[in-house]
This record gives C-alpha cells, structure tokens and sequence, in this order.
C-alpha cells in the first residue's frame, strides 16, 4: 500500500508517528487532532497519532476520513480475562485503533518488557490484524562497549520470532537510541543511517531482500524540526517515532513536511 514502483526500484514512503506518551488533557488531544486533520490532509506520507488510552475513542471519530492512522501506545499480550488494567488487541480494534507501537524502550526499561514479552505483544497485535511500530534500541553503556547493533539484533530476532512473511507488510521498526529518548541528544544522522542499515541486514538474513528493501525503519531519538530533514535525508531513514514534537500541531506538521 505504501511502497512505489519507480524505474523498477522500490522507493519507500516516509511514515511519521507521534507518540504522545503520557501527556495532553481531553479537550487538548481533541484540539490538536482537529488542527493536525487540516494541516496534514494533503500529505503524501504516512502519518499516524498515538495518543493516551483513554483519549483513543474521542479521537477516532475525528480521524474517520481523514489520511491519520490511529495508533495505541502498548497491548495486552492476551485476549481477555482476569488482566486488571490491560487493554487488549480487540478492544483497540473495536474503537477504531489501527497501529500500536509494541517495545518502546519506556516499556523495556521502566516496566521490565523482556524480549519475550514485546514477541507475544507483537503476534497478539498481527492476530488482530493490527499494524506494530517495533521499538528497538540500545543503552548508552552498550554503545560506548561496541554492542549498540547486537543488541538492535537480538532485539528484531526476538520481537519476530514465529511471524511468518506475510505478516511482515505490518510490521515497521523504530530504531530509538535510549539515551537521545527525552534528553534534546540525538544520534547523528551518519550514526543512525549505520544502525538503520545494519537492521534491514537482519530483515534480510531473517527472511529475504525483498521484505528487508520494502520495511520502513523509522528514527526515534528526538526527531523534530530542526533536525528532521537530515535524518530523513539518509537512505535507511524512512521516517520518524516523534515524542515531544508531536505534542503541538506546527512541530509535528514541519517535521512530516521535513
């Protein structure tokens, strides 16, 4: 759906997501989707809004028409049952959710996702024929010892364990260095291009050229408008997962135009 043909060549849309994390009021998340439905609805990239759970419903109905995917910021790795405070792939569906962002290095590191864990998350989601944002990404102690691609490694092979090829048209990764997270530090956009290159390698290894050429890999260390054009401009950058940036309707629409 987002892939052009061009001289034989795929050439990969950017997709830009705003992760809103936990921020914004009611009235603030309605606001902001309203001015995004007109700053953005000639755009040619593939945008989605990850707002708070409980903000997901009031904005669905204002996303219906527009070229907004409406994202979730996590999924319970079960169905239904006796899971207080879980929120399952079904229930996101049934209010209009069409992406989750599965991995974030918040749930990682704060919550103690294991690698397991994000694996379940990711096949509930693709059970649900929902899309997933993958997070992937290293701690600043693992990219001063020289381990930031295997642990990007282990990180991809693990989330896709048992996703067969079919499924992976769902499936965008979101390469986020931990430590450019929130903190105004953002990997150079040479350093990036590396780690984005080196994770299509695994696709690769791990199903063919085919799907490793088509997968968007998005930045997700502090995108915003002053750097986004860089970043995007490298070959492997195919878009960004924008925090902060997101929060208010100019910054997220300069960097989608980036």
């Amino acid at each position: 759906m987002y892939i052009i043909i061009f001289n034989g060549e795929n050439m990969r849309t950017k997709y830009i997501a705003g992760n809103w994390k936990m921020n914004m009021d009611r009235q603030g998340a309605i606001d902001l989707v309203k001015q995004l439905v007109i700053n953005l609805k000639d755009s040619d990239r593939k945008i989605m809004i990850a707002p708070p759970f409980v903000y997901l419903d009031a904005v669905s109905s204002l996303l219906k028409g527009s070229n907004i995917l409406l994202g979730a910021q996590n999924i319970a790795a079960t169905d239904n049952g006796a899971h207080t405070g879980e929120v399952s792939g079904a229930m996101l569906k049934d209010i209009g959710v069409q992406s989750v962002i599965i991995g974030h290095s918040e749930r990682r590191y704060e919550f103690g996702e294991s690698d397991e864990l994000i694996n379940e998350k990711v096949l509930k989601a693709l059970e649900n024929d929902l899309e997933v944002v993958l997070c992937i990404g290293e701690l600043l102690a693992q990219r001063e010892v020289g381990r930031a691609e295997k642990v990007c490694e282990r990180q991809i092979c693990s989330a896709l364990n048992s996703v067969p090829e079919e499924k992976m048209n769902k499936i965008t990764i979101a390469y986020e260095p931990v430590w450019a997270i929130g903190t105004g530090r953002t990997a150079t956009p040479e350093d990036a291009q590396k780690i984005h290159s080196y994770a299509r390698s695994v696709i690769e290894k791990l199903y063919s050229k085919k799907i490793a050429d088509n997968i968007q890999i998005q930045y997700g260390g502090s995108m915003n408008p002053k750097n986004a054009k860089e970043l995007l401009s490298m070959p492997d950058i195919d878009g960004g997962l924008i925090g902060g940036a997101s929060l208010k309707a100019d910054a997220f629409t300069e960097v989608v135009t980036a």
